[in-house]
C-alpha cells in the first residue's frame, strides 16, 4: 500500500493487536500497480496482501485475516463487526474525499461537493453519537475491528477538515475516538494523533506546491477558480391576476410522486432496466449482456452519453480519483432505477483521467431533472451518442467490459459500475 494510506492503517493496527508479523513491501507508483495486476489482483485495489498462497485485497478482508478472535468479534458478533466496517466505508469515505482533499491542497474545492459531503458526514456522526451514548465500544465490551475500521475512516476528517466547533456536537464520538487512538496498539501505528485546531481550508500555495512537485504548472491566477457553466436566467414572470388555490388531492399526490422520483414525468418506454442489470451482473458480459442491451435498447425513450472529467490536472493518486467516482455515485442514488453507468480511471498516479459511458431514461441530461442530482455533473463534459454509430458500439463494448475492455492507448487503472 502507499505510505500512510488510511485504508491500510486498520490492517496494521489489527496486526499490532494480534501479533501477526506483517511485512510492508515498498510501494512504487505505477510499477507496483502493474505488478499486482500481473499477480492476479484486481486493478487498483489497495491495500493488497499475500501470505503463502493466500491473496487478499480490500482493507477489511485483510484486517480480518491478520486479526485475532477478539478483534473479529467471536462467533456471536462477527456479523455486527462486519456491519460497522462496511457501513463506515460507505458513509464516511466518499464524502471524506470531497472534503479533506481540498484541505490538503490536493484538489481545488468544489463548493457543492463539499456541502454535500458535510451533510453526509454529519448524518453519519449523528447516528454514531446516539449509538455510543450508552456504549464504550461499537460491538461488545472490548475493542473490535468495528472500532478500528470506523476510527481509521474518521481520522482524516478529524485531523484535516473538522475543527473543534464541528466536532463538539458529537461528544460521545469524540470520547470513543480519543479512547481508541490513545491505545498502545493504535499509537504504535498512528503515533500521537493531533486533531485539527480549526476547520480545514483550501491553500492555493499548498496546491501550487503539490502541482509543481508532480510536474504540473503553477496556477497563473492568485486564486484559481473553475469556470462554472453559466446557468440560464429564468425569464421574468408576467404578472397575472391572482387566482384562488385549486390544487386537488390528485395534484398533491402527483407532486409528491415527482419529488420522490425525478423521472416520473418521462415516458416509460420498453427497455427493462432491472432485467438488463440482472443479466449484466449474472451472465457473461461480452456474449450475453452486450447483445441483450442492443437487442432491447429503446432509443426513443432512452439515451446514451459519454463523459470526461474536466479537470484532470487536479487528479493525484489513483485511489483518490476512484473515491471521486464513488462519491458521485452515492449522490446519484435516486437515478438507480433509471440509469446505468461505467466510469473508468485511466493512467497512473499524478497522471490520470476519468471518463465514462452512461445510458438512462429520457433524451436530455438526467441530472437536470432534480437539483440534488447536480452536485457533480458540471465537473464533466457530456456528449450524447448516436446509438446507431460505430463509435457508440465500440464505447458500449469497452465500458461495459470494464477492465477487460479495449480502450486503445488508454491504460485502465480502476473503475466503478453504477447499477
Amino acid at each position: 500500500a502507499p505510505p500512510n494510506y488510511f485504508r491500510a492503517q486498520r490492517v496494521e493496527i489489527a496486526a499490532a493487536y494480534s501479533g501477526f508479523k506483517l511485512t510492508k513491501a515498498k510501494y512504487e507508483p505505477g510499477k507496483t500497480d502493474s505488478t499486482l495486476v500481473k499477480k492476479g489482483f484486481p486493478a487498483g485495489c489497495l491495500p493488497a496482501f499475500e501470505s503463502g498462497k493466500e491473496q487478499l485485497f480490500e482493507a477489511n478482508a485483510i484486517a480480518q485475516f491478520v486479526a485475532n478472535e477478539q478483534l473479529r468479534g467471536g462467533s456471536g458478533n462477527s456479523a455486527n463487526v462486519a456491519q460497522f466496517a462496511n457501513w463506515s466505508d460507505a458513509t464516511f469515505v466518499p464524502p471524506m474525499t470531497a472534503w479533506v482533499l481540498p484541505c490538503l491542497g490536493v484538489t481545488r474545492p468544489d463548493a457543492g461537493q463539499i456541502e454535500a459531503a458535510k451533510a453526509q458526514v454529519a448524518a453519519g456522526l449523528k447516528f454514531l453519537d446516539s449509538y455510543l451514548a450508552t456504549r464504550t465500544y461499537l460491538v461488545g465490551e472490548r475493542i473490535t475491528l468495528a472500532d478500528v475500521a470506523v476510527a481509521c475512516d474518521l481520522l482524516p476528517l478529524f485531523q484535516h477538515a473538522m475543527g473543534p466547533e464541528q466536532r463538539r456536537p458529537y461528544a460521545n464520538v469524540s470520547r470513543w475516538f480519543n479512547t481508541l487512538v490513545n491505545q498502545p496498539e493504535f499509537k504504535r501505528i498512528l503515533g500521537e494523533v493531533k486533531l485539527a485546531d480549526k476547520a480545514g481550508e483550501f491553500s492555493q500555495a499548498r496546491y501550487d506546491q503539490l502541482r509543481q512537485q508532480s510536474g504540473g504548472k503553477k496556477d497563473d491566477k492568485k486564486q484559481a477558480k473553475k469556470e462554472e457553466p453559466k446557468k440560464k436566467e429564468a425569464a421574468p414572470k408576467k404578472e397575472e391576476p391572482k387566482k384562488e388555490a385549486t390544487a386537488t388531492a390528485a395534484d398533491e399526490s402527483e407532486k409528491k410522486k415527482e419529488d420522490k422520483d425525478p423521472f416520473a414525468k418521462l415516458p416509460v418506454g420498453t427497455f427493462n432496466m432491472d432485467e438488463f442489470k440482472r443479466v449484466y451482473s449474472n451472465q457473461d458480459i461480452k456474449t450475453v449482456a452486450i447483445p441483450y442491451f442492443w437487442q432491447n435498447f429503446d432509443p426513443e425513450h432512452y439515451s446514451l452519453w459519454y463523459c470526461e472529467y474536466l479537470y484532470p490536472e487536479d487528479l493525484r493518486l489513483l485511489f483518490m480519483s476512484s473515491n471521486l467516482i464513488g462519491g458521485m455515485f452515492q449522490r446519484l442514488e435516486r437515478m438507480h432505477k433509471h440509469a446505468f453507468g461505467s466510469m473508468v480511471v485511466f493512467g497512473e498516479n499524478n497522471k490520470s483521467t476519468i471518463s465514462g459511458l452512461w445510458f438512462w431514461r429520457g433524451q436530455g441530461l438526467a441530472f437536470e431533472l432534480s437539483e440534488d442530482l447536480q452536485v457533480d455533473y458540471e465537473s464533466y463534459s457530456w456528449r450524447k451518442l448516436d446509438p446507431k454509430s460505430d463509435e457508440a458500439k465500440k464505447l458500449v463494448e469497452a465500458y461495459f467490459l470494464h477492465d477487460e475492455g479495449d480502450f486503445g492507448d488508454k491504460k485502465f487503472a480502476r473503475g466503478k459500475i453504477f447499477k
